[in-house]
């Protein structure tokens, strides 16, 4: 620290000021050289010394020896002084502070100048880097400490000397400009100064471990002077040197690493959010399909079928609502997966809400999501089909069973894209693309005041009449080898052989259960079966059949015509042409025959055993 010259005991101001007979020598040539008073402060300066140190020489003017020298106070150069009084000259070598508080090893030769009352000393200073010579590669010592101590005046960590009263015997330059001292300040300073929230218990229960242990490793945070915390990891050595207890610690600085796993754990965060999502949309697939289904899983070899998988395709590009129509079992659902399947949010879940099989003061909830606390049993947030869908399809499974109640909420998602969970008064936009399907007629539902029909119409968008299987019957034969293949498979029976005549019977066979009832004939057929060939002989009771015929049944004109015709080829044992055909028996043509056996699907080997 300076003293103003005014405390100065003994000497007065005007003394202090520069000689500038020696300032001007000094700047005629090259060497370093200061001279110093009796107090020790600066009389004049070269400008190869000031540069060395990375100052100006005016600076220097302002200084004292211990100033740039801070292993030296004012009673050891007390002690120099009376050496170069008592000898007239005195060398030692020591080091100096240089820019960015840097010690730079010297050698300092001092001689006596006496100049009437007042006597001076002018010392020539060496820098020890530059002294060494060209052939000789080895480093002295002093040389290889001070690269020691430059190495660790930079180092990347902070690194301190800590005895054992908490004060600092060192600090690196890196430990004070990350704390926003100076090195001078650093050292006055004691590590509860330092140390955020440190006791002096803590520091003497951290030192007793020091003692037992030798090492240790801990995170601690460190204060700056303007207030800011700094997390830090600390790696701990304890040494005693010369009757001393050091603490020698080097504390990296933690803010990146914390950074990054606060980064990490939003991250993770995210991922368990998704996660999350996900397992909630799988749970929902996985209630009811397998979700690999595409549009391969519709078979068919229909032409009046094919025309209903072109709207398919035609609509699948769009946005358009698509409301499916037609009878239980006939694969309506197949239908809305192709179209999802097909369409840009192919990517992005389908989720299926069946709203006939919801409990009506649940359904609302299953749709639109509550908040905790909405009603009795809501324990926790819920999201809705509706939220989970957002960018993909939703599929509103007999839509028609849907409460008048919702139906108004219902219209305006599909208007405006938007809703609020029950209990919840923030507004939720989801965009999905809207898929129903029902087996009633809306439109007399909605003549009829038992649905909205401004839902009706806007569901009406783009209508897709599934047929039912009595309309596709040359489907039948493909559909039966496809269940067989399946059940067998499950059930681990070699099943190969189909009987052609069971195959007749069930095209005869009005199926008012379509498609989902083959399937459980089938099904039972392959459970019934003990050898390689499927048992049809009890897959469809003949008294359902006739209980169906008389419950106000209407056989269709194709079913009439099918019928007709093949009553016709087992009277002519399948003799289409001929005097003994059935064409003749039923006075058409042999072309038109043909011709309308193609188109009602009807084949020999699905009828004849």
């Amino acid at each position: 620290m300076d003293i103003p010259p005014q405390q100065l005991p003994g000497i007065k101001a005007p003394e202090l000021q520069a000689l500038p007979a020696y300032q001007k020598i000094l700047e005629s040539n090259g060497l370093g050289v200061l001279v110093l008073d009796e107090q020790g402060y600066i009389r004049a300066a070269s400008p190869l010394i000031a540069g060395t140190l990375g100052t100006e020489p005016e600076v220097l003017l302002t200084k004292r020896i211990f100033d740039i020298e801070p292993h030296l106070s004012l009673i050891g150069w007390k002690k120099i002084w009376k050496t170069i009084r008592k000898k007239g000259l005195h060398s030692w070598e020591t080091e100096h502070m240089a820019r960015g508080e840097a010690l730079l090893p010297v050698r300092l030769q001092a001689v006596l100048i006496r100049e009437e009352e007042q006597s001076y000393c002018l010392a020539s200073v060496e820098n020890l880097l530059e002294t060494g010579s060209p052939e000789n590669e080895n480093l002295t010592k002093n040389e290889s400490l001070y690269l020691t101590k430059f190495t660790l005046d930079h180092a990347r960590e902070m690194i301190f000397w800590e005895k054992a009263d908490g004060s600092f015997s060192y600090a690196n330059i890196t430990a004070a400009k990350k704390l926003g001292y100076s090195r001078t300040e650093l050292l006055k300073l004691r590590a509860q100064d330092i140390v955020h929230g440190y006791s002096n218990q803590e520091r003497n229960d951290a030192w007793q471990t020091l003692r037992q242990e030798g090492e240790a490793e801990t995170e601690i945070t460190l204060q700056a002077k303007d207030g800011s915390l700094i997390p830090v990891y600390c790696s701990m050595n304890f040494i005693r040197f010369k009757g001393q207890e050091i603490n020698c610690i080097f504390a990296r600085d933690w803010r990146r690493k914390k950074q990054q796993e606060e980064r990490l754990n939003f991250a993770l965060q995210k991922v368990r959010e998704l996660s999350e999502r996900l397992r909630e949309e799988n749970s929902l697939l996985k209630e009811e399909i397998n979700i690999n289904y595409n549009f391969n899983n519709i078979i068919s070899q229909s032409d009046k079928y094919k025309k209903i998988l072109q709207q398919v395709e035609q609509v699948a590009g769009t946005d358009a609502t698509v409301l499916i129509v037609g009878e239980t079992g006939t694969g309506k659902e197949l239908l809305a997966r192709a179209i999802h399947r097909l369409s840009k949010r192919d990517d992005a879940p389908l989720i299926k809400v069946n709203c006939a099989g919801l409990p009506k003061d649940l359904i609302e909830s299953e749709l639109f999501g509550h908040e905790k606390g909405a009603f009795t049993g809501a324990y926790q947030q819920k999201k809705g089909r509706f939220e989970l869908a957002h960018k993909g399809t939703i599929f509103l499974d007999e839509i028609g069973e849907l409460p008048l109640g919702l139906q108004s909420k219902l219209l305006r998602v599909l208007q405006e894209g938007e809703f609020e969970r029950v209990g919840g008064t923030r507004t939720i936009r989801a965009d999905v693309r809207v898929i129903a399907a029902t087996n009633r007629d809306l439109e007399q539902m909605a003549d009829e005041g038992q649905f909205r029909q401004d839902l009706f119409y806007r569901l009406n968008v783009f209508p897709i009449r599934n047929m039912p299987l009595r309309e596709r019957r040359e489907d039948i034969p493909l559909l039966v080898r496809h269940f067989t293949e399946k059940y067998s498979d499950k059930a681990g029976k070699p099943i190969t052989n189909i009987p052609k005549a069971g195959v007749g019977r069930l095209m005869k066979y009005e199926f008012p259960g379509n498609i989902r009832e083959l399937e459980n004939i089938i099904e039972r057929a392959v459970i019934l079966s003990s050898g390689n060939t499927l048992n049809l002989d009890d897959s469809l009771p003949e008294s359902r059949r006739k209980k169906r015929e008389g419950n106000n049944y209407f056989q269709s004109f194709e079913d009439m015509q099918r019928d007709h015709i093949v009553k016709a080829l087992d009277r002519t044992n399948w003799r289409v042409t001929g005097p003994k055909g059935a064409a003749r028996l039923l006075k058409l043509n042999g072309r038109t025959l043909a011709s309308k056996m193609r188109r009602l699907g009807i084949r020999r080997e699905d009828f004849a055993g």
